[in-house]
């Protein structure tokens, strides 16, 4: 059941652009792989491409993961071949498995694969501090926006400045949602000349959930199509 829930399509890839933050296009090449001065680069989420015009909950997880990278001076393709290891160990979306995040035997394979590959510290998922081996800062950022279920992905955070907005494969068709309530309706709405204290009252939030809501949408609307 819970692999069945990580294979779920449910996204387009202008989906996962706007919804983690990407440039238009960003997810099709990280999942399809790109052509560039005649050489193709290969997937970095997908082990090779497969012409599907969608996306699964857990190619979206992990498209997350890869999207706290997008502010770094640093290529994510460079991940690709700890990513294909990480398959070996942890099975399909290894980036959406709580091992990975929450085991001490799961972080240990992560160095030793990290070691294997020569992945690049800016580009490492675990570290060494103080003697202790924890998820680097841009894991941990990524680990506070997930809540795992079953040992997987089970609900995700596309933006953790808006904790309230939620996005769960078994709910609003995946996308993000506060309470069940669709942001892009409330915010639709919002625009359309319906009062934040009417929404509220109409879809049983709080104001400050209905501000949340539209807070998101202009994010994913304007920053994240810059």
């Amino acid at each position: 059941m819970a692999d069945s829930l990580l294979d779920r399509a449910i996204y387009s890839y202008a989906d996962v652009d706007r919804l983690v933050g990407l440039h238009s296009g960003t997810a099709r090449r990280w999942l399809e792989g790109y052509e560039r001065a005649g050489q193709f680069y290969d997937p970095v989420l997908r082990p090779e491409p497969t012409g599907a015009d969608f996306v699964t909950w857990g190619e979206m997880v992990e498209a997350r993961l890869l999207a706290e990278f997008r502010n770094r001076d640093v290529a994510v393709q460079r991940m690709r071949p700890a990513v294909v290891q990480l398959r070996k160990e942890f099975g399909p979306y290894p980036l959406a498995h709580a091992r990975l995040f929450l085991d001490v035997e799961g972080r240990e394979l992560v160095r030793v694969v990290q070691d294997q590959v020569g992945l690049e510290r800016r580009l490492q998922l675990v570290v060494v501090r103080n003697g202790q081996l924890v998820l680097a800062d841009t894991a941990e950022r990524f680990r506070s926006a997930v809540e795992f279920d079953g040992g997987i992905a089970g609900r995700l955070k596309p933006d953790l400045r808006t904790p309230d907005v939620v996005m769960d494969p078994r709910r609003a068709f995946g996308q993000p949602a506060i309470r069940n309530v669709r942001t892009d309706s409330l915010a639709e709405d919002y625009r359309a000349g319906t009062s934040r204290d009417v929404l509220a009252d109409l879809y049983d939030l709080s104001a400050e959930q209905v501000d949340a809501a539209i807070r998101f949408e202009l994010i994913a609307g304007s920053e994240r199509a810059a």
